[in-house]
């Protein structure tokens, strides 16, 4: 079991390397990873049921005990990054299927990597958790009716069909999750520290999949979906932070809604991408995979290095239950 503990710790510290990696296989050798598309909805629940079985009543404490850092930071996240992502599309004039795929990713609700970036960058790791958590939760409803909303001139989109694929992706396989660690709670601790590499797994074989079925197109377009990705992602990190200091929130305050609303959940963008428009669709949520597991750990480290000089009482002193996977991804 140590061995164990110490892989899936090694998998999570290093998951940019590995994406990166997995994806250059990828796309220079694509055919191994062709068939690995039809697996790609499945795998995301595999991810959310992780999610789920390390979820506790106490995470949505601070929802109700101070609900105004939660709640400004899910309008934030649910604002800022589809008008961005809207206003970069326009702006590059970008194809529609990379248009749509690039306000897909702006969408979709935060990733659990950013708990763990988060704890890293000395923020407040309750209101990260209880973000991720909340935003997660309203995706179902959230996440087509935007998608709707700044994406139909690009393409069609079927609000009830993403909102069943939602259900289905996410909302079935948390809920599962938590029931079982409910339930039966004495065997999911023990098993609980294979849930970060069964994770990371997961998600590098969706990476892989999705590269695969885009390497005629990375040569194509894939500088201009990496300028619109890291775009998306540094104007987010920097709303995000500002959003939290015209609120007058403290400073781990700050940090936590920086990191949540600039990293995406890219797995779900992904899968939902790949369901309803296509594989090249798929790809500003591959980049986001790749780019937000580098650009986290950047700020985080940035950060870790600057005391906060104002604590929350609520502000995480241990590091987050929540799986370090999904937004990642």
């Amino acid at each position: 079991m140590k061995f164990v503990e110490s892989l899936s710790s090694f998998a999570g510290r290093y998951f940019a390397f590995f994406v990166i990696g997995i994806a250059i296989i990828a796309f220079l050798i694509p055919e191994p990873f062709l068939g690995l598309r039809s697996y790609i909805t499945i795998l995301l629940g595999v991810v959310m049921f992780g999610m789920g079985l390390t979820l506790k009543p106490v995470d949505f404490k601070l929802v109700a005990s101070k609900p105004l850092p939660v709640i400004a930071g899910v309008c934030a996240q649910f604002i800022i990054m589809p008008l961005v992502a809207f206003a970069i599309a326009y702006t590059l004039q970008l194809p529609a299927e990379l248009a749509a795929g690039l306000i897909l990713l702006g969408c979709v609700p935060g990733g659990t990597a950013s708990n763990v970036m988060v704890y890293l960058a000395k923020g407040n790791v309750a209101l990260s958790v209880a973000m991720t958590s909340f935003s997660t939760l309203l995706a179902p409803i959230a996440t087509p009716l935007l998608l709707l909303l700044l994406a139909g001139q690009w393409l069609p989109v079927d609000p009830v069909a993403m909102f069943t694929s939602i259900i289905q992706v996410i909302i079935i396989p948390i809920t599962l999750g938590v029931l079982i660690s409910k339930f039966f709670p004495k065997a999911v601790e023990k098993s609980i520290s294979v849930v970060p590499l069964i994770s990371v797994l997961a998600i590098l074989i969706i990476v892989s999949a999705v590269t695969a079925a885009n390497a005629g197109n990375v040569v194509s377009a894939g500088l201009i979906v990496f300028v619109a990705v890291f775009l998306h992602n540094g104007i987010g990190l920097l709303l995000g932070y500002f959003t939290a200091v015209l609120l007058g929130l403290k400073e781990n305050d700050r940090r936590a809604i920086a990191i949540e609303v600039g990293m995406q959940n890219s797995g779900l963008g992904v899968a939902l991408a790949t369901a309803h428009f296509s594989p090249l669709a798929a790809l500003p949520s591959v980049w986001g995979a790749i780019w937000h597991n580098i650009s986290g750990p950047i700020i985080a480290t940035i950060w870790s290095k600057r005391p906060v000089k104002e604590e929350s009482s609520d502000a995480g002193a241990s590091k987050p239950k929540v799986v370090p996977a999904s937004g990642k991804y």
